[in-house]
């Protein structure tokens, strides 16, 4: 807090926007560090040479295609290794590949062969998450990723992806990541 109001003191005329990672204000790129010139390179690569190209850079990188915002960025998270050999172990890929349809804490924990309260603990442990949560991040990163590299509707995204509505989408989308589904679809896409 002390460095922005000596910035803001020093460079009155300069706008600083902690909630994002980086901007683009056409001429001018400034990134909030390091890890977010990463991002702010992947932005510049998307918009010369499209997603596909910035998606295929990130993955040499082992970083996320695009984050935006500031501490509370979406970045997808693996199946944690402790994982293998559990009951646990191969739920995460299951809901991945039927995210479509409606789960709920009971039918999870039934999958996993466990008590509501077994399940509930156990995938805490093992994410850092709770499941609502690790499920929501789950088809927000479908929808991203359907976004970025299908021409489908928003309204068949928002079905494949597993949400109940195309505006239960894009208020999630919205409150993840500060963006409608088509302005994103829009930016990542140049």
């Amino acid at each position: 807090m002390r460095r922005r109001a000596e910035h803001a003191r020093r460079y009155p005329r300069v706008r600083v926007d902690p909630g994002v990672l980086h901007i683009d204000d056409g001429d001018v790129l400034t990134s909030a560090g390091t890890a977010a010139g990463l991002d702010c390179c992947l932005h510049v690569l998307r918009k010369m040479y499209g997603a596909q190209a910035a998606n295929h850079v990130a993955r040499r990188l082992i970083v996320p295609p695009h984050r935006q915002g500031g501490q509370a960025q979406y970045i997808q998270q693996p199946v944690p290794p402790n994982l293998s050999g559990d009951r646990l172990s191969v739920l995460p890929d299951w809901v991945r590949e039927n995210l479509n349809e409606p789960h709920t804490l009971d039918t999870l924990a039934e999958r996993a062969l466990m008590s509501r309260r077994t399940f509930t603990r156990r995938f805490r442990l093992a994410t850092g998450t709770t499941v609502g949560a690790w499920l929501l991040a789950q088809r927000l990163a479908r929808a991203q990723q359907l976004l970025e590299s299908t021409d489908q509707s928003i309204e068949t995204i928002a079905g494949i992806a597993g949400f109940s509505s195309t505006a239960s989408l894009r208020q999630h989308f919205a409150d993840a990541f500060r963006n409608s589904p088509s302005a994103w679809r829009r930016e990542i896409r140049g």
